[in-house]
């Protein structure tokens, strides 16, 4: 007879699992070290491997619990844009950030047109599923792209953050926000018609112009309001950034993203500007290290979560009905359309020729892309929206892996070529982050 405090318990085994997934999140980062190989690789791998020889795990398909898929992306993609924010060094400005003005002008524009093409012509899709295809893929993503992208504030030099780094993390924060937009006109679509007379209006006025102006007002406003709140003389004489802890961030953050939802802007973007504001309100302190250690330890338990449950769909069957023409249209998307875009928005500019290639190829698809495809589904009316997951889904591992095994050496290159070049120019250390490579 088996002791009833020894029999196999589902619940205890997925509370053991977490437990070790929690603590493989906390190592990983230092035991993989300069290896071509990146946490979420590992943990999309170990997904497929426990979905598999555990059948009795709950269906992780994201289409079957629509809600949770939603809601887990949602968090994860705003944790992950407070921590972008945070990380920048560099003050905002219209030259420093141009190759961020670039990207977003040029870039995603261009990344949008074309996959949505690919999704009309090659894939068969409707207009309102082409366009929601390439709305869902139009954003680099803050959550899966750290290995590419500046891994902390500092305190005293503006000049810490190399271009590279600096674009793509940027890049990262503001696009997912604006892939927004497109995303609601793939919704109008797809209720309304292709006819512009039954949605263009509304869209431009409301989705475009309101939106995007509340979000960054709102962002701003709440940004400011905290900075004041920690970094001024009373909150030195109350000793506030002492005694305050890092989750502080988190209440930044869902404040930011929670007003600016009531007054119906895009809180992706509040979040983000949120964060810049609160970082530049006073730069040289060390609070902000504690704000970002601690919202990047959250976003690496989301991230976790979010990979192992992709690498479980994927072992049951996410990807069951893809065919070639999906693989050849993600290839090219991961391969060409992005590296190629990317190229041209950056040309000419500030960066040199081996940034730049970085730069246009790291456009890494992940979680927001999952986000916007579970949002869209629920609030429009897209037909084969299970063959829009498993078109995402195939992007999403796709950018798991190719730049995942990429990441590493890239930036390493990138990393010892910018300090030869600084040390030719006679910079010393202290001009390898701003030396063009």
């Amino acid at each position: 007879m088996i002791h009833p405090m020894l029999h196999f318990d589902g619940a205890g085994a997925i509370f053991a699992g977490i437990g070790l997934a929690t603590l493989a999140a906390a190592l990983l980062p230092r035991v993989l070290g300069k290896l071509p190989v990146s946490m979420p690789m590992v943990f999309l791998a170990a997904g497929m491997i426990v979905f598999s020889v555990i059948p009795d795990l709950p269906d992780p398909i994201p289409n079957t619990h629509p809600e949770i898929a939603l809601h887990l992306t949602e968090v994860c993609v705003l944790i992950s844009l407070m921590g972008a924010g945070l990380a920048l060094n560099r003050p905002l400005g219209r030259h420093r950030w141009s190759s961020t003005w670039r990207l977003l002008a040029i870039t995603m524009p261009l990344c949008i047109l074309a996959m949505g093409f690919l999704g009309w012509w090659v894939l068969g899709l409707g207009v309102a599923s082409a366009v929601l295809l390439a709305a869902a893929l139009a954003p680099t993503d803050p959550v899966l792209a750290t290995e590419v992208q500046v891994s902390e504030p500092v305190t005293d030099s503006e000049g810490e953050d190399d271009e590279a780094r600096f674009a793509l993390t940027s890049e990262a924060g503001l696009n997912d926000g604006l892939a927004f937009p497109f995303t609601y006109a793939a919704i109008a679509i797809s209720i309304s018609g292709v006819a512009p007379s039954g949605w263009l209006g509304e869209w431009l006025l409301v989705d475009v112009a309101w939106r995007l102006t509340i979000g960054v007002a709102l962002g701003l406003a709440v940004g400011w309001l905290l900075g004041r709140l920690f970094f001024s003389r009373v909150a030195d004489r109350l000793q506030l950034t002492e005694k305050a802890e890092g989750f502080v961030a988190i209440a930044a953050t869902f404040l930011a993203y929670g007003v600016t939802e009531l007054a119906e802007g895009y809180g992706f973007i509040a979040v983000f500007v949120c964060a810049c504001a609160i970082r530049g309100s006073e730069r040289a302190h060390g609070y902000h290290g504690v704000l970002h250690k601690f919202v990047e330890q959250i976003e690496r338990l989301l991230t976790v979560a979010v990979v192992i449950l992709l690498g479980g769909a994927v072992a049951r069957g996410l990807l069951a009905d893809i065919g070639w023409p999906e693989i050849a249209v993600a290839l090219a998307f991961l391969l060409i359309i992005r590296p190629l875009a990317g190229w041209i928005g950056l040309t000419p500019g500030k960066t040199g020729p081996k940034e730049r290639a970085v730069i246009a190829f790291f456009g890494v698809r992940g979680v927001g892309s999952l986000f916007y495809i579970a949002y869209a589904l629920q609030e429009g009316d897209f037909p084969g929206g299970d063959r829009l997951w498993s078109i995402v889904g195939l992007v999403v591992v796709g950018s798991i892996v190719i730049h995942g095994i990429a990441a590493t050496p890239a930036m390493t290159f990138l990393d010892r070529r910018r300090r030869r070049a600084a040390k030719a120019l006679g910079d010393g250390e202290h001009g390898v982050a701003s030396t063009p490579v």
